[in-house]
């Protein structure tokens, strides 16, 4: 695999964190109809007036464009060094000179699956805001954008580099699984229903209505998230998961400082941004 492709493919991985944490903020902020209905065009135009919620949902598209593009040169750089066998090789002397690296070991499919997952991913994005906003499309819109950011981690790491054991995924599942909750705990307006922390509201087990068991099984699934990882790092004997299970604590603070203030919007973006970072980890650590 070249230098060139793992640089790319870690760039449109970095790209695509701004775009998860960016969308984070543009929910917080309200901003998600900021470009009004219009779809790619912002308010009807290339370049829209920039208040405040165009500002933050134009930067978000931007974005998305540059994930697009760096997904789409990922993917034909894949192909392109798909093509290129040992028969083809030419001697130093010779017209083409193609380094042992670049024949001995191939891109995955990563590649392709990353820019499968980008068409579902803008294509979700336009049905959000053409739905104005149904929970249901955002919430398909951020597992989406975070399987996307886990593919482009897998075919920046090389497929040689690529291996998990059945512990792995499992962790790897019950960390995806955190990540939807969240995702509808934030839109379906349960974000509120638990008071206190690490309980909800008092009680090991809520008696209210469905938000409160909706947040609380978000809770749960990430309680046993950090247990698991701290199994897993005193096992592993290796760096990744303790850099994890690092991340995790400092979620885990990040959570408890946001229900216990009322949640402000910087703790609210600030979690969003450190469960993404976790995920990443995850799978980094994990594969």
């Amino acid at each position: 695999m070249t230098r060139r492709f793992t640089r790319l493919g870690w760039t449109a991985a970095a790209f695509t964190y701004l775009l998860i944490v960016l969308g984070a903020i543009v929910r917080i902020s309200g901003s998600g109809l900021g470009c009004g209905e219009q779809w790619p065009l912002c308010r009807g135009r290339l370049l829209p007036p920039l208040d405040l919620p165009t500002l933050i949902e134009y930067g978000h598209r931007l974005t998305a464009a540059a994930v697009s593009l760096l997904v789409l040169a990922l993917a034909l750089t894949a192909w392109w060094l798909r093509r290129v066998g040992p028969s083809e090789r030419e001697g130093a002397n010779g017209p083409i000179a193609l380094s042992a690296e670049l024949v001995s070991e191939r891109p995955s499919a990563a590649a392709y699956l990353a820019l499968g997952l980008l068409v579902l991913q803008v294509a979700l994005g336009a049905v959000t805001v053409r739905l104005r906003l149904p929970p249901w499309t955002v919430i398909l819109h951020l597992g989406t954008a975070m399987l996307l950011l886990a593919t482009l981690i897998v075919a920046a790491r090389g497929p040689r580099h690529v291996a998990a054991a059945g512990r792995e995924l499992a962790i790897l599942g019950l960390g995806f699984t955190t990540v939807v909750f969240g995702a509808l705990t934030a839109n379906l307006g349960a974000a509120s229903a638990c008071l206190g922390f690490p309980l909800c509201n008092g009680r090991l087990l809520p008696d209210g209505n469905y938000l409160q068991h909706l947040q609380w099984t978000h809770r749960v699934l990430a309680y046993a998230l950090v247990a698991l990882v701290l199994w897993w790092a005193l096992r592993a004997r290796r760096r990744g998961p303790w850099g994890v299970a690092a991340l995790l604590a400092l979620q885990v603070a990040v959570a408890a400082a946001m229900v216990l203030l009322a949640r402000p919007p910087a703790l609210q973006a600030a979690h969003a941004a450190v469960g993404t970072a976790v995920w990443a980890a995850l799978v980094r650590a994990a594969l």
